[in-house]
């Protein structure tokens, strides 16, 4: 599939002579800001508290294309093209990482899955490829794979630091012009549609006044379900608490891929000389205004142990953890589009928002000057009652 966006960034959409105000300075609200000032709109960027702050400062920063369904792999494939031609600005940089994801022996479902989305990948034009255990162990001596039945390798993928990249874009933003407010909460009005400064928290009342705009992005991660529901806009959304933590590695073994145990549902990737690595989520939906940063205990231990019997020369101590807020939908497709005149959203991520940010990010600067989205991420698209089942972001199953 055509991921329906121009061949490049520099080609405008319909309507530039209007003022849009972007809620949220995270990766994907950064980007939109700065395309819309690269492109000569009137840009107001608010965020509540830093740059980069919420879900894309505790973000993996695992960056790839390998995806079985067509509009993933368009989507991924736009993402990364743009994080290549990012890189080098200011101290952004997108480092070069292939992506490897395995089924261990005895799972046979998630092999065959694995080898079944390696195939469709290839027919998307993903550079992917199945490799024997024993290559793998030749290729990353210090990667434990006798117990494999399966490993995919996907070449084109990367890691990055998230919170430099919103920071890069915001920056950006502001070289064109764009107006940036931080430590601003704002909060949605919509006849007319503007946004007033002040306290958003639901429970304190609002301040400040309305300053009116032709458009308004919502691109504030876990807590856009809320910023709209306050103004009257319900969409099928509901935010998840996930966690993270970074660990040592022996100096020697620290040549290693980005890789992902399907059979134990973790990642792990370079992170300096150690490992950045996280498992699963946290059932059940989370209150964006009160949830528990830190990572738990028992996190910490499970996941440094399956680390430890997966890479020579773990730590036994994290050197640093910490749990993030994701955002899910009913069909695992994100919401990016209007969900009433002059009002474009754009969440519901499940863990992959900051690979697929530069790609989001300009569809919803287009959208927001009268271009066209795209269907399959239409917010409008439930009927109301829908389940969200809360999962992993990374998934072996049939989609890929």
């Amino acid at each position: 599939m055509q991921f329906d966006l121009p061949a490049s960034p520099a080609t405008p959409p319909p309507e530039l002579d209007r003022s849009v105000a972007v809620i949220g300075a995270g990766a994907v609200g950064a980007t939109a800001a700065r395309d819309l000032a690269r492109w000569g709109a009137d840009v107001t960027l608010f965020e509540r508290d830093a740059v980069g702050a919420g879900a894309t400062g505790r973000a993996a920063g695992i960056v790839y294309d390998a995806f079985a369904e067509d509009l993933d792999a368009a989507v991924a494939d736009r993402a990364i093209e743009r994080f290549r031609t990012a890189s080098g600005s200011g101290e952004f940089a997108l480092t070069e990482q292939p992506y490897v994801w395995f089924a261990r022996e005895g799972d046979d479902r998630r092999a065959e899955a694995i080898r079944e989305q390696a195939s469709r990948m290839r027919a998307n034009g993903r550079s992917v490829e199945v490799l024997e255990p024993a290559a793998v162990a030749d290729r990353w001596p210090a990667l434990r794979t006798d117990d494999l039945a399966v490993v995919a390798v996907a070449r084109t993928a990367g890691t990055a630091d998230p919170e430099v990249y919103a920071a890069a874009m915001v920056e950006s933003a502001r070289a064109d012009g764009a107006a940036v407010e931080v430590g601003s909460p704002a909060s949605i009005e919509t006849d007319p549609i503007g946004v007033r400064v002040g306290h958003s928290d639901r429970n304190r009342a609002r301040e400040g006044g309305v300053r009116t705009f032709d458009a308004v992005l919502v691109a504030a991660g876990a807590r856009t379900p809320t910023l709209l529901a306050d103004a009257g806009v319900e969409i099928a959304c509901a935010p998840y608490r996930v966690q993270a933590l970074t660990v040592g590695v022996a100096e020697g073994n620290g040549d290693l891929p980005t890789f992902y145990d399907a059979t134990g549902e973790y990642y792990a990737r370079p992170n300096g000389t150690g490992l950045l690595a996280g498992d699963g989520v946290e059932p059940g939906a989370a209150d964006p205004e009160d949830w528990t940063r830190d990572a738990d205990a028992w996190f910490r231990e499970e996941l440094i142990g399956v680390l430890s019997e997966r890479v020579d020369g773990v730590d036994t101590a994290a050197t640093d953890s910490w749990a993030g807020l994701c955002t899910a939908t009913p069909d695992r497709n994100p919401l990016v589009g209007s969900v009433a005149p002059g009002l474009v959203v754009a969440t519901g991520f499940h863990g992959h928002g900051f690979m697929r940010a530069p790609a989001i990010g300009e569809l919803a600067a287009r959208e927001l000057c009268g271009g066209d989205g795209v269907a399959a991420f239409d917010p409008t698209r439930f009927d109301g009652g829908e389940q969200i089942e809360i999962a992993d972001g990374i998934v072996v199953d049939e989609r890929g």
